[in-house]
């Protein structure tokens, strides 16, 4: 869980959501001017956009409903300054004022950026960023947003993602003003840039007309560790603060553009490597872009992989084939979200706000009317659980601004890509909500309680079998928490776990099932020779001879078998002097009770019954979590030279004289109904029942946990394939079980408490 003050809100951009009004007084932005030029996706503009400034009000009602309580959203410094000094737009002033007091109506705390990205054109046109007059500019921009919007927002944003606008403004021309300069030139317009945020700091604190709390909010991919491994850690720590990137990606660089604003100072590798680029640098400059913040805010997307290769040095992973993307292609790495946050605070010690994350999809309106978006509820889900983790490791996270609310124009791509929560059709302007931002206003309601990190995942469990190679042939454990044999989840969210930890760790999951270990195991014998004859104790009898151990109280079902296959169960003794007399005289043909079985056949094995499966049987078993079995005889066989150790004694306690009816343990299942749950047998170890799918076939899953094994065919279980040979659980509380295709199942669970 997050703290109990923490932030929940969403963010966006003037530039991107307001649109134009021609009698709104605004000056033109350098991206009017890049979009005249072409340079936007389908020859797009933003003079609608969302149509914002004149559906602000119905917008922040629109936040109020869905739970939002706090906005980070930014002023237009060309709209608020035509000329981007000098001339103030009143029109602005009074627009903005009425925005923060209706989102203050509506119940939402604003944060204010100064600088998302609208740049004057006409300070543009005398060099921009570039020319050293900028930081003044800033300052006086700084100074009239300080004086009109104080008294109404405690929070300030100086300057939002610096390594956007600088490196793909004006090195690489992807975005606005579309500029291609020399490497010292940004070298020396990131330095104006930074200076421009102190001096707007000192403008915000000089002019504001009450104490107010300043931050700023840069953004880069994340490295982060492929292990957990200390090399690996220290190896993706190096990589994200270190100066991996060549030259014409120079500006995605975290340490360059942090360093100096939190630690003050520009990073020494930083200085050796590019000090052929370098412009002055003062210490006057330094205390100048030091200003003293309040928070730290910081723009995470995604992040990459690095591992330590030989003598430490970062090596740098490859994604997994078919990795996870977004709609804009960026890659999905909520690891990255946990171990970037984690390395920033643990480097600049600093209240941080995680002011954009979110990510575009390939949303529409659908045929019911609602625009269901599952894959960015789990984008969120994974990266806000990441997030919580963080905190909880010790990272002081204040808040979190999901981008964005509205889908927006988004800069060059113009209307191709959809981050919002809330659809914007552009044509009619409609708005509708979208799944997530319900999913968000439970998360926000429950400050993350309903995160997956705080609930059980309730997966489909899949399992890895346990292989064993025995004298008589082979056994396959497929559902097994025992010590002898502890299945491990194949896939999905707790891959990798052993199932006795599930049961330990994670209760819940089994419906918090009142037993010291998981009390089931299905296994598969595939007997190439003849078993050993052998019985097993109750539970009274274990526990008072076996250290505390269960008895085993266990089921057949005969998967195959040839025509004339038998099994021992059962003995013909009518006393136990004659048992005792026959076991002592090696009697078995006489003592043995052979029966006739097929394939489909049912078996209940009660302890004390004696048994032996013979060879060229193949049988699923399902059984109590026990490996006691006493062995009464095994035909003289020998392993590793020496006889297999027999229990005459154990065994002569244990059976059961006389033995039990056949005709009430045995049944055939083949002609049973399809689409059923046919009951095969109930105890209080154990319900067993057989499932024969024909097409389609739904079921509730109501018990503690359900145990699963597929003996033929194939189909699909909630839309994954199974087949053959496939064994899994399914944990408390699951719901309904789509079965589709033809197979058979025999399923188990323990008996409702």
């Amino acid at each position: 869980m997050f703290r109990d003050d923490f932030v929940w809100g969403v963010a966006s951009s003037a530039y991107q959501i307001e649109g134009k009004d021609i009698e709104d007084g605004g000056g033109k932005t350098i991206w009017d001017t890049f979009a005249e030029k072409g340079r936007i996706a389908d020859g797009q503009n933003a003079k609608a956009a969302c149509d914002h400034i004149h559906r602000y009000k119905e917008d922040f009602a629109l936040m109020r409903l869905m739970g939002v309580k706090a906005y980070r959203f930014s002023v237009n410094w060309a709209r608020i300054m035509p000329e981007g000094t000098g001339t103030v737009n009143e029109k602005a002033i009074v627009l903005y004022r009425d925005m923060i007091l209706e989102m203050k109506k509506n119940g939402i705390e604003p944060y204010l950026t100064l600088y998302h990205w609208e740049f004057p054109q006409a300070l543009q046109d005398k060099g921009g960023w570039l020319n050293g007059e900028s930081a003044d500019w800033f300052a006086d921009y700084a100074r009239v947003a300080a004086e009109s919007f104080s008294d109404l927002c405690e929070y300030f944003i100086t300057l939002n993602e610096p390594q956007c606008f600088v490196g793909l403004g004006n090195l690489t021309g992807e975005h606005a003003p579309g500029l291609k300069l020399s490497v010292k030139d940004i070298f020396q317009m990131a330095h104006n840039v930074l200076k421009a945020h102190g001096r707007a700091v000192i403008s915000l604190r000089k002019y504001a007309k009450r104490p107010i709390k300043i931050g700023y909010a840069p953004t880069c991919g994340m490295a982060y560790p492929k292990t957990d491994s200390e090399a690996d850690i220290e190896a993706a720590k190096k990589v994200l603060f270190g100066f991996y990137n060549p030259l014409e990606r120079w500006t995605w660089n975290v340490a360059w553009f942090s360093d100096p604003v939190f630690l003050g100072h520009y990073p020494e590798e930083g200085l050796n490597k590019y000090k052929e680029y370098l412009p002055e640098i003062t210490k006057e400059d330094m205390k100048l872009i030091s200003q003293p913040l309040d928070f730290m805010g910081q723009n995470i997307y995604n992040g990459y992989m690095v591992s330590a290769g030989a003598d430490a040095e970062p090596v740098f992973e490859n994604r997994k084939p078919g990795y996870m993307k977004t709609a804009a292609g960026w890659p999905v790495t909520p690891e990255a979200f946990y171990w970037g946050i984690r390395f920033l605070y643990e480097r600049y010690e600093h209240p941080m706000y995680i002011t954009e994350n979110g990510m575009s999809c390939h949303d529409v309106v659908s045929l019911d009317g609602r625009v269901h978006d599952p894959n960015r509820i789990y984008f969120l889900d994974m990266y806000l659980s990441a997030l919580q983790k963080a905190c909880d490791d010790g990272a002081d996270v204040r808040g979190y601004f999901l981008w964005t609310f509205l889908d927006n124009f988004e800069w060059d791509k113009g209307y191709t890509e959809r981050f919002g929560i809330v659809h914007v059709d552009f044509e009619t302007q409609k708005r509708t909500v979208k799944d997530s931002a319900f999913w968000y206003q439970k998360i926000m309601e429950t400050n993350g309680k309903e995160l997956s990190i705080n609930k059980l995942m309730r997966q489909i469990l899949f399992l890895n079998p346990i292989y064993k190679q025995m004298v008589w042939g082979d056994e396959r454990w497929g559902v097994s928490a025992h010590p002898h044999g502890d299945c491990e989840v194949k896939e999905g969210f707790y891959k990798g776990k052993k199932l006795s930890e599930l049961w330990k760790k994670l209760p819940g999951l089994f419906g918090n099932y009142d037993a010291q270990n998981f009390p089931l195991l299905v296994k598969l014998i595939d007997a190439k020779q003849d078993l050993s004859i052998q019985v097993h104790p109750d539970d009274a009898y274990a526990g008072a001879h076996e250290n505390g151990s269960l008895g085993k109280t266990e089921c057949w079902y005969v998967v195959d078998c040839d025509e004339d296959a038998s099994l021992v169960i059962g003995h013909n003794a009518r006393t136990k002097e004659q048992m005792e007399e026959m076991v002592k005289k090696g009697e078995w043909e006489k003592f043995l009770r052979e029966v006739p079985v097929r394939r489909g056949d049912f078996i209940q094995i009660d302890p004390g019954t004696v048994h032996s499966i013979k060879g060229g049987l193949m049988i699923l078993e399902t059984q109590q979590s026990s490996d006691i079995t006493y062995r009464l005889y095994d035909y003289g066989r020998t392993q590793n030279g020496k006889p297999r150790k027999l229990h005459l004694d154990k065994s002569m306690d244990v059976i059961t004289v006389p033995s039990h009816d056949i005709e009430n343990d045995m049944e055939n299942t083949l002609d049973l109904n399809v689409n059923s749950m046919n009951v095969l047998v109930s105890n209080k170890y154990y319900t067993v029942w057989k499932l024969e799918v024909a097409k389609d076939f739904t079921i509730s899953q109501d018990y503690p946990f359900m145990n699963m094994s597929v003996i033929e065919g194939d189909g699909l279980i909630n839309g994954q394939l199974i087949q053959k040979g496939d064994h899994f659980v399914l944990p408390a509380d699951f719901g309904l079980i789509e079965l589709h295709g033809k197979m058979q199942l025999i399923a188990s669970a323990v008996k409702l408490i």
